[in-house]
This record gives structure tokens, sequence and C-alpha cells, in this order.
């Protein structure tokens, strides 16, 4: 590879930003939030362990009570929830680091005994996810939830403002959408999840409005540049579907083209979708992605940075970049086992093994007691 070959270790300037490298820690959940949904020391820990990432994107982060969907999960709604951001970034700014906040609202992943006074949650449409989730008593089916009223929309994209602006406060890098998962904005997104009749269902265009309201939003807090949007086209999980998931999503890139994104960060898991079990345990519902990505095709579309991940190791994240596939590889399940992954990456080193036992809530076992390379002996 030659010099002038970019690779994972290139910097890259992402808007007001130079990056040291072009690893991406990706956003994941670890239920691990204080009470109330408060950051707490220990993730602070966490994600100072990750600073050498050229970006982390943190864990997702409800906008309000009602985008509550799992125990244990951040939220950026409180003043509390702002001083305990604050603490993160202090840590990872003091490391050298960048970090933005994943934004996030459930919609229908969620339950009455996670929702203000037991409401039922919302969503575009009246159509419930198969299956169970994860609660504070057990696993429970999921209910069917409530539609969302037109006139009640323009209050789900204050939410999303709002948690910008507390961001802000936090003293985030910046911020990106999770619009990804099967959560709210997908939702809307897909013709599986969204049956409405209004401006907000029916033709793509119309599909698309809410995420775009909500990245206008957004971005009138913060500027484009330091906005992202996570989307994960092929995804199945949380009972996600779409007729056309190419033009559905080809439609949401072009569309969000106008606002000049930091960056559009495209998830393609492949491999199985798990769920954690009331014991502890793994189930799993079903694979996701596909064979040929479709990142090159959405990459074709959007003009801005562009952030690929799923199923990437060193080899294969170099390879994206040298080619031009990706400007950036986001890392989930091996930034969680390997704290120090760049150096892992950049020396070809052996990886942590992963402790899916300890994947979601608990203590510090699992999260941040994974062992750096130059402890870490034959690790």
């Amino acid at each position: 590879m030659s010099e002038r070959t970019p690779n994972l270790f290139t910097p890259f300037r992402l808007g007001p930003y130079e990056l040291r490298n072009r690893v991406v820690m990706a956003p994941m959940t670890r239920s691990r939030a204080g009470e109330g949904g408060v950051p707490t020391p220990l993730m602070a820990e966490y994600y100072t362990q990750r600073a050498g990432a050229g970006l982390i994107v943190s864990e997702g982060s409800q906008v309000s009570p009602q985008g509550v969907g799992y125990p244990g999960t951040p939220g950026i709604h409180t003043d509390a929830q702002v001083a305990g951001w604050r603490r993160v970034t202090d840590a990872v700014h003091a490391k050298g680091g960048r970090i933005f906040l994943q934004l996030w609202h459930v919609g229908r992943v969620s339950h009455p005994s996670l929702q203000p006074g037991g409401a039922l949650p919302v969503a575009p449409s009246a159509i419930g996810a198969p299956g169970e989730l994860y609660t504070g008593q057990g696993m429970k089916p999921f209910v069917t939830p409530r539609a969302l009223e037109t006139d009640e929309i323009a209050g789900i994209v204050e939410q999303y403002a709002e948690g910008a602006r507390r961001a802000y406060v936090a003293g985030f890098d910046g911020v990106e959408l999770h619009g990804a998962n099967g959560y709210l904005i997908d939702q809307f997104l897909r013709d599986g999840t969204n049956h409405r009749t209004d401006r907000y269902g029916g033709s793509v265009e119309n599909r698309a409005r809410f995420l775009e309201e909500v990245t206008a939003a957004v971005v009138d807090v913060w500027g484009g540049e330091r906005v992202g949007v996570r989307i994960s086209p092929m995804g199945l999980v949380n009972g996600m579907s779409d007729t056309d998931p190419v033009a559905t999503f080809g439609y949401a890139a072009y569309a969000l083209n106008r606002f000049n994104l930091a960056y559009l960060h495209v998830s393609e898991t492949i491999g199985e979708q798990e769920r954690r079990s009331a014991d502890g345990s793994f189930v799993v519902l079903g694979r996701a992605g596909a064979e040929p990505r479709v990142s090159p095709v959405l990459k074709a579309i959007f003009r801005g940075p562009f952030i690929a991940n799923g199923g990437y190791d060193g080899q294969t994240g170099n390879a994206a970049i040298a080619d031009r596939q990706a400007d950036l590889v986001a890392f989930g399940v091996p930034f969680l086992a390997n704290p120090d992954l760049p150096e892992r990456l950049r020396a070809d080193a052996p990886l942590n093994t992963p402790d899916r036992a300890t994947f979601y809530g608990g203590d510090e076992h699992g999260y941040t007691d994974y062992p750096v390379l130059q402890t870490a002996g034959a690790a």
C-alpha cells in the first residue's frame, strides 16, 4: 500500500475536526447508566479508555422519557443527565478524543412499564414489533403502540432539538441521529412499519419527511458539519422490513445531501442478531445484512463523508478506505472488548474475546476491565 493510499490510520478532516485516525467507535448500548438515566463515573472511564478512536459515537441516549426502551440506558433530557455526560466528555477530551452523542427515540420498541404513566409507546402506525423485550420486570411481549397523531409529530421533532441543545451544553463535539435498528426514525422510513395516509406516509418522500424534519431541527442547533445520521438499510432487528430498501434508503441518502452533514453512517450487520433473555443469555432473532453490501450504492448518492459499519476487521477496513468505499469505518463489538482497538489494528495484534454475558448491565466486569495490548500478554 503506497503512502498516498489512505487507510484506517490516515488522519481525516470531519467538519471542523482533524481526526487522528479513521477508526470510529460505533454506538453500543451497555445499560450501565445510573438511576434516572444519569451517566456514571464508570461510564466516563469506559469512554476514556477508548479515546484513541478517531471518533467515538456514544451509546444511544433518549431525547425524552417517552423515548426510553430499555432499563439502564442514559438520557439527554434532564440537567442531571447533562452533568453526567459532561464528566464523560471532559474526560474524553482530556485524552485528546472526539465524541458525538447519539440522539435516540425508540418509538414502538418499548413497553408501558418503561413509559411515563404506563402509557403505550408511540409509533408512526399501530403495528407492534414481534417477540419480547427486556424490561425491569424481565422479558415482556411487545405491545401494539399508539399511532402518533399528525399534530403530535412536531413535538417529537422538538424533543430531538432539545436533546441536541442539551448535548451542546454537555460538551459533545457533535451529535448523531439514530435512524437505524428499528427505532422511531427507522419506523417512519420503512413501509413495513409506516402505514400512514397523511403527509408522513405512503410515498418514500413522505416516509422520509420525519427524518428530514428531525435533521433540520438538529442542524439548526449544531450546524450540518457537526451532525451525523446512522441508518441500517438491510437490518431485520425489531421486526423491520421494507418492500424496496435500496430505493427507500437511497432516497433518504439523497434527501440528506441538502444538510451538508458531518457524515452518513451505514450499518450493515453481517451475522446473527441477538437479544438478551431473562436469564442473561442471548437468543437468535434472525440473520441480517446482504451480500453484496448496499453501502456502495448509498455512498455514490450521499455527497458527504461516509462511515461504513458491519463485520469489518483491520484488513477489510483498510481495503474499504483504500478502495474509496468508505471514508471511515466503525467498529462495535471489537471496540467493546478492546479499549485500545486502533493500536491493535495498527499492529495486527490479536483481539480480546468479548464476554457476551456482560454486554448489558452489571458493573465493571466485561466493561472497563478488558486488558490493553501492553498488559494483555497472549490475550
